[in-house]
């Protein structure tokens, strides 16, 4: 029969939690991709969907999937006692999204290092004291559970246990033919510098930010900023931290790592042409970067690409 892949859906699942990772697993070929609710009842999902399930919940699976979505705000008390009493008979499990907080009600994620999406993960701490949740990463493996962050994530979690199963040449048809990219490694953060840009009210930072952006090669210490800004370096950074929820430094790290992803997938530059544009001076500072980031040498994130 091969490797039963079973997708928990209940009321209020998000639609592309349930659909992203049953296009991976089903394109791959050798896996049987199903369904299931809590006594086989048919869903509606939280964008007005209904799906009609394959059979009633199973303990039988070799991987379980549970998927996000606003059914996950007030956790079916169902389907949180299915998982307390199954959740540890398949081989792995893994969430998607929001699919952390069923899978943390049932016990599951105790003492594990867990991930949902950004937003969620200080209510996920908050409420369940017991995980040890990470914000950064956009998928986490723990032994045989695993979590990742918003929406497509479970996309690149479901490519790596692909590649897991059957190797890295099949994961790659998959992503190609999915037109992605494989995978983006799990530790790659999950928050991306220009979306902070949306959040920054005071004049002076929004210009900052787009100085940033726009100039990753320049001066951009705290100083070099500050005097852009017309404030003294210490009220830079309170004003600047305050505005984005990120230290400047940390800021202008992840904008120069996200030109040289850009870089690297959209132009034939050389490494060391694009470490110069992106502002990291050397081709080996950026590979600190990029290993400490991503886990993989920029040459490597070309190559996967």
């Amino acid at each position: 029969m091969g490797h039963h892949v079973q997708v928990v859906l209940f009321d209020g699942v998000q639609s592309l939690d349930v659909t992203g990772p049953v296009e991976v697993f089903s394109y791959a070929g050798g896996y049987r991709v199903t369904t299931a609710s809590i006594g086989g009842a048919a869903v509606r999902t939280s964008s007005g969907l209904h799906i009609m399930p394959d059979h009633a919940l199973s303990d039988k699976s070799d991987t379980l999937i549970v998927p996000g979505g606003e059914g996950t705000r007030e956790p079916p008390a169902d389907l949180v006692a299915w998982l307390r009493a199954h959740g540890d008979k398949p081989g792995r499990v893994m969430s998607v999204c929001t699919g952390a907080f069923l899978l943390a009600e049932a016990g599951l994620l105790d003492g594990r290092r867990a991930t949902t999406h950004w937003l969620y993960c200080e209510t996920l701490r908050s409420r369940h004291p017991k995980v040890d949740v990470d914000p950064e990463p956009i998928f986490i493996r723990d032994g045989r559970i695993a979590t990742s962050a918003g929406v497509t994530t479970g996309i690149d979690l479901a490519l790596a246990l692909v590649e897991e199963d059957r190797g890295r040449d099949v994961a790659l048809a998959i992503a190609r033919g999915l037109v992605m990219f494989l995978r983006r490694p799990g530790g790659q953060s999950q928050f991306s510098a220009p979306l902070s840009g949306q959040v920054a009210h005071r004049e002076p930072v929004r210009d900052v930010q787009r100085l940033i952006a726009e100039h990753p090669e320049a001066d951009l210490s705290v100083p070099a900023l500050a005097a852009a800004a017309s404030l003294s370096p210490r009220q830079f950074s309170r004003a600047f931290t305050a505005e984005t929820g990120v230290s400047p430094g940390r800021y202008v790290d992840r904008v120069r790592l996200e030109t040289a992803r850009r870089l690297l997938e959209d132009t034939a530059d050389g490494v060391a042409e694009v470490a110069r544009k992106a502002g990291y001076g050397t081709a080996e500072a950026m590979r600190r970067a990029f290993r400490q980031a991503l886990d993989v040498s920029p040459a490597e994130y070309r190559r996967r690409f």
